[in-house]
């Protein structure tokens, strides 16, 4: 399938309906994915960028079609990760002359995942490639969004930015463009993008955009790599981008939890009570480790001014999840969010310590050492807890 975008610019990538895991079993994609290939027609024919390998002869298959591949002047390749570059391995047993356009650690990446020593075209921030009388492509290095090899390509004349990762989303549509689809699932589908693999970059994020801004060219789309296509005012995304990337948090607070016999559930629920009568403005969300996505949970917590991890003790040691959430926390490295523990046991009592040191690892400003609490709360103890959250306002 392939869709026009303008009359010089095709899609011509694969939607992924049933991808319900992406990075491995890293990132959830409750939504499906797409893998977003262009095919630029002018006086030069341009492929930018190909699939994921297990869609590579699909892919080959239907760029024959619409198009003989001996009429493809150049390929840009602005991320060698496997999921932008996955065909060429078979592409370029079709079209082995043709120059591939990528930044010089696309070069090394590409190498090392194929090992093959293609017709590379180093380029870097400011090189251009003439494609036709009035359009050119000039390349834009970004590197780190998110992987070294990273760049952005534009289009003259049509005004398109190529942007590959960034601005992207997992989110399989057929309707392709941002003005066509539900704006909470893309709104949802977006930050959670940016949350779980943007946010250690986000220094990176702001200095980069500031840079292509600079060098203030029109922008009437957005033709990112993953999801859709943003044409009703494309720019919305980049403010989104500048906001999320300034330590972004909301008026919110996020319990996350894990539980045996939901004695921490119960402390968890109480504090939240705390909570919010003491300020009834902010958003309270509760989250069971044990049974919620993790990636939305890191969603949730980029979102907040403030979060509280419990969890139970369980062979001196904390829960698998929470582990889990704490490792992830620790790589992101959000900023300016303040936190604490809780959590119960019935023997040796580590978990809260633990929780405590691993939010101090991952650089939360941790406001107090945590509440503990030996077997099922009574109701003097939930009382406690409800005093925990209302004392836990007063420190944000």
């Amino acid at each position: 399938m392939a869709i026009k975008l303008t009359d010089k610019v095709t899609w011509v990538g694969k939607i992924d309906w049933e991808l319900r895991t992406f990075h491995g079993e890293e990132y959830s994609t409750h939504r499906g994915s797409s893998y977003n290939s262009y095919l630029i027609r002018d006086e030069k024919t341009v492929l930018i960028d190909t699939v994921w390998e297990p869609f590579a002869k699909e892919f080959v298959e239907n760029l024959k079609k619409e198009i003989d591949l001996n009429e493809i002047d150049y390929i840009v390749s602005n991320h060698a990760e496997v999921d932008h570059s996955g065909a060429l391995p078979l592409l370029m047993k079709e079209i082995p002359h043709v120059p591939i356009y990528c930044t010089s650690n696309g070069v090394k990446i590409l190498k090392g995942h194929y090992h093959e020593d293609w017709n590379f075209v180093e380029v870097k921030t400011g090189d251009e490639l003439e494609i036709g009388k009035d359009n050119k492509l000039i390349f834009v290095e970004a590197r780190m969004l998110h992987w070294p090899d990273s760049m952005f390509t534009y289009m003259t004349g049509e005004n398109i930015l190529f942007s590959n990762d960034a601005f992207g989303q997992h989110y399989a549509s057929e309707r392709l463009y941002n003005d066509l689809v539900d704006q909470c699932e893309l709104y949802q589908e977006a930050i959670k993008y940016y949350a779980n693999i943007l946010t250690p970059f986000s220094p990176l994020v702001k200095n980069k955009i500031k840079e292509v801004l600079g060098f203030n060219l029109p922008v009437d789309m957005i033709a990112t790599s993953h999801g859709i296509i943003w044409r009703d005012n494309p720019t919305q995304i980049i403010e989104k981008y500048l906001e999320w990337a300034d330590d972004y948090q909301e008026n919110q607070i996020t319990i996350v939890y894990e539980t045996m016999w939901d004695a921490t559930k119960r402390m968890a629920e109480a504090i939240a009570e705390g909570i919010k009568e003491t300020d009834k403005e902010v958003t309270v969300k509760l989250y069971n480790v044990g049974k919620t996505d993790k990636n939305d949970i890191i969603t949730e917590l980029f979102k907040s001014k403030a979060i509280l991890v419990g969890c139970s003790t369980v062979n001196k040691s904390i829960m698998s999840g929470t582990a889990s959430i704490l490792g992830m926390i620790r790589g992101i490295g959000f900023k300016k969010k303040k936190a604490a523990a809780f959590g119960s046991y019935g023997w040796s009592g580590e978990s809260v310590p633990m929780v405590t040191e691993g939010l101090k690892e991952a650089k939360f400003d941790v406001v107090d050492d945590g509440l503990s609490l030996l077997w099922q709360p009574s109701n003097e103890y939930l009382e406690k807890c409800k005093e925990y959250g209302r004392e836990f306002v007063k420190k944000l």
